[in-house]
């Protein structure tokens, strides 16, 4: 997975890939090999060359895409851009021609659907909420139009990418 993260005003790059507890991240370049568990909700434990790192995570509800990270080292509050939903978003008022493909960013779980098939749908209405990392994140419209198909259940699991609905 690609994002680019906003740190203190400054962008970076981000990919990383997951293999079971094993990460393959990298940031602006440099590669990290590391080991990730959750020994509870929303705190990491890192490991990496024989060393520790415990991260606490929390989404900010008043400011999408943007996480609170607290540590030994700091508290940061970090904004997550995902380029491909930007490459995806159509015209800014939301009447894009055509079908939008909704897609998640993460692996994760189906908690609930909020838009049934043919429901009329206005840009930036919830179409349903996936949760990953232990965080549940209501996936929107990203334009005016009627919910053409839903390709998942409550309960389903779904892989980082996958088309879960279209919006015509």
């Amino acid at each position: 997975m690609k994002l680019q993260a906003e740190l203190n005003g400054e962008k970076h790059e981000i990919r990383f890939e997951r293999d079971g507890r094993r990460v393959i991240a990298n940031v602006d370049g440099r590669e990290y090999d590391l080991e990730v568990s959750e020994p509870e909700p929303n705190v990491y434990l890192l490991k990496r060359d024989g060393k520790i790192f415990q991260i606490a995570v929390a989404g900010d509800p008043l400011k999408p895409g943007v996480i609170n990270t607290y540590s030994r080292k700091g508290d940061r509050e970090i904004k997550l851009i995902d380029p491909k939903r930007l490459r995806g978003a159509g015209d800014a008022d939301g009447s894009a021609d055509g079908l939008a493909e909704i897609k998640t960013a993460m692996p994760g779980k189906v908690v609930r659907l909020l838009a049934a098939v043919g429901a009329e749908v206005a840009k930036g209405d919830g179409i349903m909420i996936v949760e990953a990392m232990k965080m549940q994140n209501e996936l929107k419209s990203p334009k005016d139009g009627t919910v053409k198909d839903v390709r998942v259940s409550e309960g389903d699991t779904v892989a980082a990418g996958e088309t879960l609905a279209t919006v015509e």
